[in-house]
């Protein structure tokens, strides 16, 4: 019995550090822990996490976030998660690339999450995304809705023009066009990320070349586009808004549960950091791997619930999506010239 005891009791003090010393952090990119869209993705994934597995609300002292007002900050954010000991540090957006790379380097023995870009280090995974397949169903629920609307102009508003956010033109554009070819695209980029004015300006632009829904992937600069359609709903001039990155239902509501966003193309970065955290906890870690998450393995798609889409689009974007997923239909990820 004592014998039985004493395993239990060594048992137990082996659990507790590995618990009370597990930490995750994560660095956001210039947009901030509430911009709606990726970073506030990601950081919800850790939340649950915490959740999950510790029984805590983060932030605590072990879950907590660093925020980056400008990109010089990347690297000592990184760095002030790397020196106090995180067990997991997590960078989410390409532009962490550089910042990343050199901090990897500088502390061979940390383990870090890079999303949406690729760093082949040994101690850092790599989380990539099939952004064009998902912002194909996108494009399809907007072009069956405009179509059904008598309407024949789209808009697509993006950040910055990198290869990675024209991959979610690129897609959007050929979903668009698989339903209806005559459907007129507009496209503008922002050139930043962190700028809802420049999001809302170029929204105005877009809705008064009569653009009837609009698709975004520009983080919290396409927060100006949610607040510009929000505001011509309320005033009976229907305009709409498609989300990114997370279900932006919410972020369009303006009377009652009505919202001006039409639907998402949700990327889950949210689950690309549960996934890594709970790996690197169960001593998994996969270092130097680039885990690609894309409609095959549900990483990439639409909102499970979408009030502004009739049963009939919703069904369609379906066939879509299984067509892509069993890899019968191909999604280009570079736009047309």
């Amino acid at each position: 019995m004592k014998k039985a005891l004493l395993v239990l009791v060594v048992a137990a003090l082996i659990a507790v550090p590995v618990f009370a010393q597990f930490k995750v952090g994560l660095v956001t990119d210039v947009g901030g822990i509430d911009d709606k869209s990726f970073n506030q993705g990601t950081w919800e994934g850790i939340v649950r996490f915490a959740k999950d597995y510790f029984k805590v609300n983060a932030p605590t002292a072990n879950f907590k976030y660093l925020q980056s007002s400008a990109e010089a900050d990347y690297v000592p954010n990184l760095s002030t998660f790397s020196d106090e000991g995180m067990s997991l540090i997590i960078a989410p957006g390409f532009l962490f690339e550089q910042a990343m790379t050199q901090v990897a380097k500088n502390y061979p023995t940390r383990k870090y999450l890079i999303i949406d870009t690729v760093v082949p280090l040994p101690n850092v995974v790599s989380a990539t995304f099939a952004e064009h397949e998902g912002s194909f169903l996108v494009g399809v629920a907007a072009g069956l809705k405009a179509k059904a609307d008598g309407k024949n102009i789209v808009g697509f508003l993006g950040g910055m023009q990198f290869p990675l956010i024209e991959k979610f033109q690129a897609g959007f554009e050929q979903g668009v066009k698989a339903v209806f070819p005559d459907c007129k695209i507009l496209v503008d980029y922002a050139g930043d990320f962190a700028a809802p004015d420049k999001g809302q300006a170029l929204a105005q632009k877009q809705f008064n070349a009569g653009a009837y829904i609009i698709y975004h992937a520009a983080g919290g600069t396409g927060n100006g586009l949610i607040k510009e359609a929000k505001e011509r709903q309320m005033k009976g001039d229907i305009r709409w808004a498609i989300g990114v990155d997370k279900d932006q239902y919410a972020d369009g509501i303006y009377s009652g549960n009505k919202s001006a966003v039409l639907t998402s193309m949700m990327k889950r970065v949210d689950v690309a950091a549960y996934d890594v955290s709970k790996m690197t906890m169960d001593g998994k870690f996969p270092g130097g791997q680039n885990l690609v998450f894309s409609l095959k393995n549900k990483g990439v798609g639409i909102p499970a619930n979408n009030p502004n889409l009739s049963a009939a689009i919703v069904a369609k974007v379906k066939e879509y999506e299984s067509m892509i997923a069993s890899g019968k239909l191909k999604v280009s990820e570079v736009p047309a010239k």
